[in-house]
């Protein structure tokens, strides 16, 4: 696939606060569809291998891997490629992680309908630690968001894009008066309200002469085959100013938050700063300041195939002396990704490098060497994440039971979501005369164990020291 293949998004747009529980339940099996967990019998085991090699931050990783079907799961793993969470969605769903809403730590991600040409339609979603919706995000100014960012402010805001098709005079670079081309409109929405407050448009402010795209016949700005000039992946809110990254200019971007002027240019056709040996970057995504001034980003850089490694890049940006200087990479010199990826320093210094377009993961120590490495994330996954997370969700736990020929019950238990769980309990007996049948160490997403046949079990999930987090609803066999 060539960099005019399948690039992502961030969209969201005007907010409605929800008091509901989202299921959080996989949609109905399709009655071909091949068996999963005893519990969760239409999800199949997401099938990642981890790889250890040496001491990570800690913590759970968060991924959104891409499916053949076009449909995508939200998945929560630990070190070991073990799901703590796995979300079906008939949707496209990328950008799964972290976030803090009104000082509380949320799960967030996008969801929505993907389309040709590398962007999307959907929503913004906001859950809370039981995993119920807590606020959906949509665009507003009648355009609809797209995939590429969903990124809360501590003001309560979102900041999303929008790649809405309109027309410019491609004559510059050799196309019609009255092309047919993306947009790409940034909008910082406030998340209770749905107002906009901020909606800056790619088209008013950069030159179509700044793409590196070249007009093709598959998007020559002709209708039914917009030009994608700009394609804009990431948004930060960095001060009085927004720092955007958009790949097909090849650059970066400061924007004054109140006029929407551009203050400098990274990269590109007209940077403004001397790179270094090493700073120069192409069709790269997540760029973001680090609290120490230094700007990283994922440095896709290739074309093809074996034209060479990406890379996370630290880049020493003077803005004074307009000069830009490698601080630092992060690559196994194998792993390319061709489109999406990005690039998170961790709090300990250790750095996650996920590799887009090509389904793997890796941790970094700040010097460089290779810590963790998870690959098979599906067909890839639009950005990859470490993060702390406590979670207790508001379904109760779900078990199964399977008659064994010998009389006795195999047993199964889950609690999608749960974080804490030590040890599960089974509990057998009429309802007036309980009975504890076997207490056994968590072991993976769904532990099994066997049990003298019962009319009924409960399954109770217990934390370390004994307490019951949550109880399953009696199952009959």
């Amino acid at each position: 696939m060539t960099r005019r293949g399948f690039l992502l998004s961030g969209l969201v747009g005007g907010a409605a606060l929800l008091s509901g529980a989202g299921s959080g339940r996989p949609p109905p099996a399709e009655a071909d569809a091949p068996s999963g967990y005893a519990t969760m019998p239409d999800v199949e085991p997401p099938g990642l291998t981890a790889r250890r090699l040496g001491p990570t931050e800690g913590g759970l990783l968060f991924l959104a891997p891409f499916r053949g079907t076009g449909s995508a799961d939200a998945l929560i793993v630990d070190d070991t490629g073990e799901p703590v969470w796995i979300h079906r969605s008939a949707q496209l769903i990328t950008d799964v992680r972290v976030q803090v809403f009104e000082g509380e730590p949320v799960l967030t991600y996008w969801e929505g309908e993907r389309r040709t040409g590398g962007h999307g339609a959907g929503t913004g979603v906001l859950l809370g630690r039981d995993y119920r919706r807590v606020a959906e995000v949509r665009t507003g100014n009648g355009v609809r968001g797209d995939f590429h960012e969903f990124v809360l402010t501590d003001r309560g805001t979102a900041l999303i894009i929008a790649y809405p098709t309109v027309t410019a005079d491609l004559r510059p670079i050799g196309g019609p008066r009255a092309g047919v081309v993306l947009d790409n409109r940034v909008q910082e929405i406030d998340v209770r309200t749905g107002e906009v407050l901020l909606d800056w448009s790619a088209l008013d402010h950069l030159d179509i002469t700044e793409t590196r795209m070249p007009l093709a016949k598959d998007a020559n700005g002709t209708k039914g085959k917009a030009f994608d000039p700009v394609h804009v992946n990431s948004v930060q809110d960095d001060g009085d100013t927004l720092l955007l990254s958009a790949r097909n200019t090849c650059a970066l971007y400061s924007l004054d938050r109140r006029t929407g002027a551009v203050r400098w240019r990274l990269g590109g056709r007209r940077g403004d700063f001397a790179l270094g040996d090493g700073a120069a970057f192409a069709w790269q995504h997540d760029a973001r300041r680090q609290p120490d001034g230094t700007i990283t980003l994922f440095d896709n850089h290739i074309d093809e195939p074996g034209d060479g490694s990406s890379r996370g890049l630290v880049l020493a940006v003077d803005e004074d002396a307009r000069t830009a200087e490698r601080v630092r990479e992060y690559a196994d010199g194998k792993t390319f990704g061709q489109y999406m990826g990005n690039m998170q320093v961790l709090p300990d210094g250790n750095v996650l490098v996920g590799w887009g377009s090509t389904p793997a993961m890796t941790e970094f120590a700040a010097d460089g060497t290779p810590r963790l490495e998870i690959t098979g994330i599906g067909d890839g996954s639009y950005r990859a994440y470490r993060a702390d997370w406590s979670a207790r969700p508001a379904a109760a736990p779900d078990v199964a039971m399977t008659p064994l020929p010998d009389g006795r019950m195999r047993v199964h238990a889950s609690w999608n979501g749960a974080t804490g769980v030590a040890r599960w309990r089974f509990v057998t007996g009429s309802e007036t005369r309980p009975v504890v049948a076997k207490t056994v160490p968590r072991k993976g997403f769904e532990t099994a164990v066997t049990l003298a046949h019962s009319p009924n079990v409960i399954a109770e999930a217990l934390a370390a020291d004994g307490t019951v987090l949550g109880r399953s609803e009696p199952r009959v066999v």
